[in-house]
């Protein structure tokens, strides 16, 4: 067979076993692996073991490829909101909703917040996040705020979690806090106990709901007041 047959069948082939979601979730196992910037159209070929060209049936570019793994992980994010509930506890069931597609796909959640999402799976997280807290009595620019508030606390509490964020988070083991100067840092040793040790499940829930209290101080206010409160 020439060489210009062989491409050509190589081609084919591509074509019928590539599919725009085995490109994505082969990127996203990728992100996972060794991070975002691991990624370029040549090295996800080499990851499904076609040519290069034959993602570009599938994927105009990296871009749009990084905007399709965000998506899918937001997809992927199982709500039980309960329209019937308080807003403060639609609140919580979609902040720990959000925490749990961040803690199973970590680094690609990290692609998710950097990407501007247009799509129905991108925008359908906001858009109930944003009815919640219309709900609440908020106005626009009170619910976006608060919004990006919740997403940057859950994305940092990640981020320690997983340890790119070590300072405030668990002592590690190999550190002596014996080798801490007690006349200079005299309440660290003293709450050495509670600094090595972090249940991550509570410490996020007592984050939250210092949040939600707050949102419920917030809210109390601005009915209280005629016209928009400033936050």
């Amino acid at each position: 067979m020439s060489r210009t047959l062989y491409v050509r069948q190589r081609a084919r082939e591509d074509l019928v076993m590539l599919s725009r979601d085995g490109i994505v979730a082969a990127t996203i196992s990728l992100i996972e692996r060794e991070g975002a910037d691991a990624v370029s159209m040549r090295r996800i070929a080499g990851e499904l073991g076609v040519g290069v060209m034959s993602l570009y049936n599938h994927v105009p570019n990296k871009s749009a490829l990084l905007d399709a793994v965000a998506e899918a992980v937001l997809s992927r994010i199982e709500f039980t909101d309960d329209p019937s509930a308080h807003w403060t506890e639609r609140v919580r069931m979609q902040a720990r909703a959000f925490r749990q597609i961040a803690h199973d796909f970590p680094r690609c959640t990290m692609v998710v917040v950097s990407r501007q999402l247009r799509s129905t799976a991108g925008l359908l997280p906001v858009e109930r996040a944003l009815a919640t807290l219309r709900d609440a009595g908020f106005d626009g620019r009170q619910a976006v705020r608060m919004l990006r508030v919740f997403i940057a606390y859950v994305v940092g509490s990640l981020l320690r979690e997983v340890g790119v964020t070590p300072t405030f988070a668990p002592m590690r083991p190999d550190v002596s806090v014996a080798e801490v100067d007690p006349a200079l840092f005299p309440l660290v040793g003293e709450f050495a106990p509670d600094l090595m040790a972090c249940d991550h499940e509570e410490e996020f829930d007592f984050g939250l709901e210092l949040l939600v209290q707050a949102m419920a101080v917030r809210a109390e206010q601005a009915a209280g007041h005629e016209g928009p409160h400033r936050l």
